[in-house]
């Protein structure tokens, strides 16, 4: 997607003043968990035809976009299952290439097998492959598992590292995986930028960037590091049930006013709603176990077979 140096929506599209996102279906019953938000007071416009927005205005901006998102996902967590830093350790390793979905349905029968780095960097290869395959990249992840799990072992007591500067030391992990590490294990704040995040924050206008570590470094200047872990979940959270890659739901979508890339997905509100996933869809989340406060349906264990 090419970046526009205005910051201008489509003129095909209308902007909406607010929206409101409502209702999930929990099972089969009409069981309704309100995850609405009105995007209160005027709207906001990034810029004026022919001037670009200057750099306050657009972290004034950003920051009352995160203010809407903690509105809209009160609820915003890691969506990977784990127990412990060693689970979300591995658990971050293997999500690269596939669905949080999909690690959190093959992480039970990994864990049941290799509780501890110590089993874990004791396990026969091709048993450990065979356990992971459904995630993909089996024979890579099969390797940067076990040498982090002896790397654990060897040189850190069998114990994950709360240090970023530890952490990416292990073979497999990078700065994405050792933020997701620090900010949900250890409570130390990380921006953690995956797919989402990094489409996400070019579509606001917030960076330019591409490269991750460039866009962390932008990201960071513009919010308090307080924010940093909680934000990263509300963007990826947004990335993932509104604000889609091929398709934005761009008139379902509760932050329009403040989105200078308004009209690039579905505007039409109706046509724009079915295209909301997740518990914005009434759907099963990422999650077999989701926090308490969650308000849609568990995601289903792996089939047998």
């Amino acid at each position: 997607m090419g970046e526009q140096s205005t910051s201008q929506p489509t003129k095909a599209a209308k902007r909406p003043t607010g929206k409101s996102v409502k209702s999930v279906k929990s099972g089969g019953a009409a069981k309704k968990a309100d995850v609405s938000v009105k995007t209160s007071g005027a709207p906001v416009k990034p810029g004026k035809p022919g001037k670009p927005e200057s750099h306050l205005a657009m972290v004034r901006r950003a920051r009352r976009i995160n203010r809407e998102l903690a509105e809209v996902y009160p609820y915003a967590h890691p969506e990977l299952d784990f127990r412990n830093p060693f689970e979300l350790l591995v658990a971050t390793v293997l999500s690269a290439q596939t669905t949080d979905l999909r690690v959190n349905q093959t992480t039970p029968a990994l864990f049941a097998a290799y509780p501890t780095p110590e089993d874990m960097a004791a396990a026969v290869p091709e048993e450990l492959e065979e356990i992971i395959r459904p995630t993909g990249f089996f024979r890579a992840k099969a390797k940067s598992l076990i040498g982090l799990s002896a790397s654990l072992r060897d040189n850190f007591g069998g114990e994950v590292p709360g240090r970023l500067a530890d952490l990416v030391t292990l073979p497999g992990v990078g700065r994405k995986t050792a933020n997701v590490v620090l900010g949900n294990a250890f409570g130390v704040p990380g921006i953690t930028v995956d797919t989402h995040f990094g489409r996400l924050v070019r579509r606001w206008k917030w960076t330019e960037q591409e490269d991750p570590e460039k866009i962390e470094a932008e990201i960071a200047a513009i919010f308090p590091k307080s924010e940093w872990t909680m934000l990263s979940h509300r963007v990826v959270f947004h990335g993932r049930r509104i604000c889609h890659a091929r398709r934005p739901a761009c008139g379902a979508c509760p932050i329009a006013p403040l989105c200078p890339s308004y009209g690039e997905g579905e505007t039409d509100p109706e046509k724009a709603r079915k295209l909301l996933k997740y518990e914005m869809g009434g759907q099963p989340g990422q999650r077999l176990s989701p926090p308490p406060d969650y308000p849609g349906e568990p995601a289903p264990a792996l089939r047998a077979g």
